[in-house]
């Protein structure tokens, strides 16, 4: 199946509210466990920036797991950092206190920071029409020894697998967001598309299929 891009940004308030809602609890945590086994023998402690961060889940998740950290919480979408927000201000003290919200389009708008420590992104590489976009933004506010760990989804084989992926993964939740869903899995890349973006941007991370729907990206930035 070709590649069928979607919109870059999800503004729809529609969009973002039935996103904010949906339960994405197992994903999530399993990005979070990936990242554990992948780097959790380190100290991980800085600035991080969750690039694409949506309603924020994932920000929230890793300030609660790395204490040392401070998250900055990156978004295009006014109507998904409202939902952000929100969940955010519901946590306790400590960990809210060490995320910041920030709303910025790569590569037009300049990140908060000027290097980072820890870069993560969460289903953002698939929205991109230019996916090297993400990758240049990765190289231009890493520095040697960024940690760095994106996940995305990973195109099917065919149109009806795509279909039934969402049935499977989405029974029950709203029409909006297994549309939603579908155009996803219809704008995502394939593991060689993405080995083939990361030599360009000239990035040593690794390329892994670790779901039927999930690709992932992680490495340290060594120069």
């Amino acid at each position: 199946m070709e590649r069928i891009p979607e919109p870059e940004l999800m503004d729809s308030l529609e969009q973002a509210k039935a996103y904010a809602e949906a339960d994405f609890a197992e994903p999530n945590e399993r990005f979070i466990s990936l990242f554990q086994d992948r780097f959790g023998q380190r100290q991980i402690r800085g600035i991080v920036a969750d690039l694409g961060c949506g309603p924020a889940d994932i920000s929230i998740r890793f300030a609660r797991i790395y204490t040392h950290c401070i998250v900055h919480a990156i978004d295009g979408s006014e109507a998904m950092l409202f939902f952000a927000k929100k969940a955010i201000m519901a946590q306790p003290e400590h960990i809210r206190s060490r995320i910041k919200i920030y709303r910025a389009v790569i590569p037009e708008d300049t990140l908060p920071s000027e290097h980072y420590d820890i870069i993560i992104s969460n289903s953002l590489l698939h929205h991109l029409r230019d996916p090297l976009v993400l990758w240049y933004t990765v190289r231009r506010y890493s520095r040697p020894g960024t940690v760095v760990m994106v996940m995305d989804l990973m195109r099917p084989e065919s149109f009806r697998r795509a279909e039934e992926i969402v049935e499977t993964y989405s029974h029950g939740e709203p029409e909006i967001l297994k549309r939603d869903f579908l155009n996803s899995l219809c704008a995502a890349f394939r593991p060689e598309e993405v080995e083939e973006q990361i030599r360009r941007a000239e990035l040593p991370f690794k390329v892994e299929v670790v779901s039927d729907r999930h690709l992932l990206v992680s490495g340290i930035v060594d120069s």
